[in-house]
């Protein structure tokens, strides 16, 4: 387990059924600091973790009193982090679907290259539904256009380094980016900003609900926020293009 005065793992959570506990331990085992932002929860976990954290100096939970989403929970734990001198946010899902065996080495990436944001690049098994694995190449696609395929590998898997300073100026100068809108977002705004990508291949699992699973994706509501998303990020990527054109020639 690795100890870092710079880098901490920050987990949202909302209603994630007993899979957190799980998530929160093998965490803990590769990193030290491991925070967890509980974004009002309503099924006992937040119980659960305030009772593993007070047994563990290398774990932080904080409790928000209403859900605000997965963004807004982000940006409480960037709050944080710029309060406390970390400079570096590894976010990573509280279902157990991200690889907590990679954490050492996403951390290694960004402290090698501490100006990058290093990105999961989802790597599916047969877990894994069909409609959402066709879905996000829509994202990707849109995310790349928006972009000028700066190399962004992935903009929905939400495994991966962000250098707090940037991402927290750029959701504090604007109220979106909040809920499920928020990882494909962040992305292209921080790739707008001028901070480079660094992919990494890591496997992503999906539980059915006999493995405890939860899932709190809705194919209508979270779809037509990212339309509306990239709806505004095209406008914004039109406002930009001489700048990102300019700065793709240079490349």
């Amino acid at each position: 387990m690795t100890s870092s005065p710079t880098h901490a793992v920050l987990i949202p959570s909302y209603n994630p059924g007993p899979k957190v506990i799980d998530t929160v331990r093998e965490a803990r085992a590769q990193w030290a600091p491991v925070w967890v932002v509980v974004d009002g929860s309503t099924d006992g976990t937040d119980v659960q973790l305030q009772a593993m954290a007070a047994a563990d100096e290398g774990l932080k939970v904080f409790v928000l009193p209403e859900n605000g989403g997965k963004g807004a929970a982000v940006l409480y734990g960037l709050d944080e982090a710029a309060r406390q001198g970390i400079t570096h946010v590894l976010t990573m899902d509280s279902d157990g679907q991200h690889p907590a065996g990679l954490i050492p080495r996403f951390m290694a990436a960004s402290a090698g290259a501490p100006e990058c944001m290093v990105l999961g690049r989802p790597v599916f098994d047969a877990s894994a539904p069909l409609l959402r694995v066709r879905g996000r190449k829509v994202s990707n696609a849109w995310a790349n256009l928006e972009t000028l395929w700066v190399g962004i590998g992935d903009s929905l898997y939400g495994f991966r380094v962000y250098p707090v300073a940037p991402l927290r100026a750029l959701m504090q100068g604007q109220r979106w980016m909040r809920r499920f809108d928020f990882d494909p977002e962040a992305v292209v705004r921080l790739a707008w900003r001028g901070v480079k990508p660094i992919n990494i291949d890591a496997p992503v699992k999906y539980f059915n609900a006999d493995e405890g699973g939860v899932s709190h994706f809705n194919y209508l509501r979270d779809n037509t926020l990212l339309t509306w998303m990239h709806s505004r990020l095209l406008l914004g990527f039109l406002l930009r293009l001489p700048l990102l054109l300019w700065r793709r020639l240079r490349a």
